[in-house]
């Protein structure tokens, strides 16, 4: 089967990233670097789980069209490659470089022990060699994996967020990716595994900032880091609404010029029968913090980037809408990017219906609700905003510009594309609304 081929099958998602064929999970090594986003990630390419662990590789220019390339990093004999990051050692600290290069380097678990391992690139990421100093960092306690590197202008050295065990992470400092010493503990009550941290400004002020610690399950603190300690200030806080999401990552070396924090998960748990690939990743997000009523708190959007992929666009404004009545009667699709704020008035629900999954948001409650998963969203001046990502096999619903995430996976009944909005216990007002329908991403 041709590549455009695969990318055509009936519950291939269009615009969420999914391997060729094979298995993937938790991405790793995310960096940019000459006009390249990299997504490097866990894959058993043969979907045979025993047969050996692997980073699989894709590049993009843009967040939207992605390239799979060759696998990055392969298991080394009995011991799996795990979960790791990815860094642009644009002060060559490792000596790595060439002439014509910056080092492109893989900070990664080696298991059995588990063991800190580093290997770098000098051909944009397309082959990686080892560092002869493995391990960089021995084994420490338990299961201690999953390495998140940054540099530290401040205090000109590498810092790792690394889990131990539990609840458990710690931070190191380094000045060569290859000694570290160990700086703190922190521990991030209700989570576990695959940490990210990093600094952020509220809202938008880069006089105050805070940095976030994040866990797998997408926990995270806010607080203060000296360049040895991270000191909380206020968490865990929930920044994941959705049963699809897990093990999120956020890119480094955004150009300046540029300056978002961008992320991707894995939306754990999908299911694709029948299929030759199994999981997804979610649509990449931008992250900011601002200050709510309860406090500083982390907003999660989908990037702009996906606007590239829209066609018909279908809108209304200041639109009743009644009991009873379908505003989006006769039209249908697949895959979508809607947008709406909405008065809800005098209904005690309003709900989309895609594809035969509801998302609706209850009044009363001031709640969104989405296969089984609820998330709290207040009215703002009587209004709220939602903003929703239709896929073959997902659903993103983001709500007041990012004040919730919630990433669904669902199964969709092939022949249904039918889409819809009603209004229940009273009338609602439509103050803007937008269907954008979308292309694939994929090569035609």
């Amino acid at each position: 089967m041709t590549d455009a081929g695969l990318y055509r099958e009936t519950l291939r998602p269009q615009f969420h990233y999914t391997a060729k064929t094979g298995w993937l999970n938790d991405p790793n090594g995310l960096m940019w670097y000459e006009g390249e986003y990299h997504l490097f990630y866990q894959a058993w390419p043969q979907n045979v789980k025993p047969a050996g662990r692997v980073w699989s590789h894709a590049v993009s220019p843009d967040l939207v069209h992605w390239t799979q390339l060759d696998d990055a990093l392969l298991q080394e004999g009995e011991r799996q490659i795990w979960s790791g990051s990815g860094v642009v050692d644009h002060h060559d600290t490792t000596g790595f470089a060439t002439a014509d290069e910056k080092a492109l380097i893989a900070i990664y678990t080696i298991t059995h022990p588990f063991e800190q391992w580093i290997a770098a690139s000098t051909d944009r990421g397309r082959t990686f060699t080892t560092c002869p100093a493995n391990p960089v960092l021995e084994h420490i306690r338990g299961h201690n994996r999953d390495p998140k590197v940054l540099w530290h202008e401040p205090s000109a050295r590498w810092i790792m967020a690394l889990f131990l065990d539990d609840n458990d992470y710690a931070l190191f400092g380094s000045p060569d990716l290859e000694a570290w010493t160990r700086l703190c503990d922190v521990p991030v009550p209700g989570s576990g595994e695959c940490p990210d941290f990093f600094e952020l400004p509220v809202d938008g002020d880069p006089a105050n900032t805070r940095w976030v610690f994040w866990g797998a399950n997408g926990r995270y603190l806010l607080g203060q880091f000296d360049g040895t300690s991270f000191h909380p200030e206020s968490g865990p806080h929930e920044s994941n609404w959705g049963a699809n999401c897990y093990a999120a990552q956020t890119w480094s070396d955004i150009p300046a010029d540029d300056g978002r924090r961008l992320q991707i998960a894995w939306m754990a748990g999908g299911k694709y029968p029948d299929m030759p690939f199994d999981q997804q990743m979610s649509f990449p997000r931008e992250l900011s913090l601002r200050t709510t009523p309860e406090g500083i708190r982390l907003f999660i959007r989908a990037v702009p980037e996906i606007e590239a992929l829209h066609e018909a666009t279908h809108s209304w404004a200041d639109a009743a809408l009644r009991p009873g009545e379908n505003l989006l009667d006769g039209l249908e699709g697949e895959l979508l990017d809607i947008r709406a704020e909405i008065e809800p008035a005098d209904a005690t629900a309003i709900g989309f219906t895609l594809r035969g999954q509801a998302v609706d948001y209850r009044v009363a409650e001031a709640q969104v609700a989405c296969h089984e998963c609820t998330a709290p969203l207040e009215a703002i001046d009587g209004r709220i905003q939602l903003h929703i990502l239709l896929d073959r096999t997902s659903i993103e619903v983001f709500g007041n510009d990012g004040r919730i995430s919630m990433p669904v996976c669902f199964l969709p009944d092939p022949a249904d594309r039918t889409i819809a909005l009603r209004a229940e216990g009273g009338e609602a007002r439509i103050v803007s609304l937008d269907v954008h329908e979308l292309r694939s991403a994929w090569p035609v």
